[in-house]
């Protein structure tokens, strides 16, 4: 019986995901020139979430990833998970890790705050202009590939230290890209789509789990060990808070 079961539930994931990658390939009799969207993809929680939501939103999807010295590599290898589920192309962009000092992401001389949740300081896992660095990257690529929209998955509500993370920053960058780029003097601006700027981390896992995202393929945390999740850093603290207030399993 449990194999029975067993083969259902891997036939509806695996029909689940023919569905998700027949919107990269097949054409919509409605619509058969879809818009395309770069998606800024770590391999964590909200970024996987994101890019789920913008094939939902039926855009045709390049995944952007970064490899930046970060301590928490370990979610590139997710995100690579993630893509080739979905069939989806995906560039990881190798980035020099001396232009990201000051951060403890960054820099293994610098610890790692742990249960630190709550503060109003900004906190030393802040990396200087990353966002605006990650951006800039999309928006060539996105020019480059004719795509109209970046999707990002910043959150300014459960935890908003995150200058680069908050509204005013994407506005203003919008404004920047409308005003810099051949797209936008041309009447045609490429667009920033940030659908989790204002949801609690238990809305973005209800929303993964209405868009069907594969929870156990993603990873969040800032100072893992031995491939493990560190269970104390604020990133972990808050994907475990957003399933105990769900009640929605990480399997």
């Amino acid at each position: 019986m449990n194999s029975a079961k067993d083969k259902n539930s891997k036939r509806k994931n695996s029909e689940s995901d023919r569905k998700h990658s027949s919107r990269q390939t097949k054409k919509d009799g409605a619509k058969p020139n879809r818009d395309k969207a770069i998606v800024l993809l770590s391999g964590g929680l909200d970024s996987t979430t994101c890019l789920y939501q913008a094939i939902a939103d039926g855009k045709e999807v390049r995944a952007l990833s970064f490899d930046y010295g970060q301590r928490h590599r370990i979610e590139l290898s997710y995100a690579k998970k993630i893509t080739r589920k979905l069939e989806i192309p995906h560039t990881i962009q190798k980035l020099q890790p001396e232009l990201f000092l000051g951060s403890s992401l960054t820099q293994r001389s610098i610890q790692v705050p742990k249960n630190s949740l709550g503060k109003d300081e900004i906190p030393n896992t802040y990396v200087p202009g990353r966002n605006i660095l990650f951006l800039s990257f999309a928006v060539s690529l996105a020019e480059g590939t004719g795509s109209d929209s970046i999707y990002i998955g910043v959150n300014a509500m459960d935890y908003s230290g995150y200058p680069d993370c908050r509204p005013e920053f994407i506005k203003m960058y919008e404004m920047a890209i409308q005003l810099g780029t051949k797209k936008g003097s041309q009447g045609s601006p490429i667009k920033i789509v940030t659908p989790l700027q204002n949801l609690s981390k238990k809305e973005i896992v209800l929303l993964g789990n209405e868009l069907n995202v594969p929870f156990h393929l993603t990873f969040s945390c800032y100072d893992p060990q031995n491939g493990k999740a560190c269970g104390k850093c604020d990133a972990c603290l808050l994907r475990k808070k957003g399933f105990q207030e769900t009640g929605v399993s990480e399997k």
